[in-house]
């Protein structure tokens, strides 16, 4: 009797090479817990905690028990995944890989690209996991290292320097990201890199004071 899951012996040597690569190796622990990860952060989004290891097995293909071997329990496997999902160190990456060899605009539009998209998806995650979230290593001033060199073929051009830049357009992606300060007054990608290069390589003005007045700012307290 023929086993189905044997080999076809018309298949030749060729054929069974073949089959032989195509069979799924087993994947190692480590290798595991990134899969499930992967898997339970779309959950997390549409569902937050309250997403049941049950819908994470079967989002993941695996037994419902497999998820409790590799983490533990649910929460342990939820922390670690939104200390995936917050790890900024793909944007870094991303950041890292615009050339600074392109024209200023195309570069502008690029960092302001990265940087809403990653804000946009940080706000939804906090949305829904609420406030607990576990401790992620920011180094927070080197995403504007980055961006400096990226910028630094036209910082003679600049009004600011290239680090300042970088928090200008920090502030600008952030700002359209975040929803309750638009309230559907959307701003495209390329309208925020004109507003960023008019500011931060557009022709400087200087406010004039008439000599003894008070700033206006000032005047307005006496």
């Amino acid at each position: 009797m023929i086993r189905e899951d044997a080999p076809s012996a018309e298949a030749g040597p060729e054929g069974l090479a073949r089959e032989a690569r195509s069979r799924a190796q087993p994947l190692s622990p480590e290798d595991r817990k990134a899969m499930i990860i992967d898997a339970v952060i779309p959950l997390l989004i549409e569902h937050g905690r309250g997403v049941t290891t049950r819908q994470i097995a079967e989002a993941a293909g695996i037994a419902e028990g497999t998820v409790f071997r590799a983490f533990g329990d649910k929460e342990t496997l939820v922390a670690a995944a939104i200390e995936k999902y917050l790890d900024p160190e793909p944007l870094r990456d991303a950041l890292r890989a615009i050339d600074p060899a392109l024209p200023l605009e195309h570069k502008i539009r690029a960092v302001i690209y990265l940087m809403r998209e990653r804000f946009q998806s940080v706000m939804r995650m906090m949305a829904v996991i609420g406030p607990e979230r576990p401790s992620v290593p920011q180094e927070r001033h080197e995403f504007a290292h980055i961006i400096a060199r990226i910028i630094e073929p036209e910082a003679a051009a600049l009004n600011l320097p290239p680090e300042r830049v970088a928090y200008v357009l920090r502030l600008i992606s952030f700002s359209s990201a975040f929803p309750a300060l638009n309230e559907g007054i959307e701003f495209s990608v390329d309208e925020l890199a004109r507003i960023a290069l008019l500011g931060v390589a557009g022709r400087p003005f200087v406010v004039f004071t008439p000599s003894g007045a008070a700033p206006a700012a000032d005047a307005a307290h006496h």
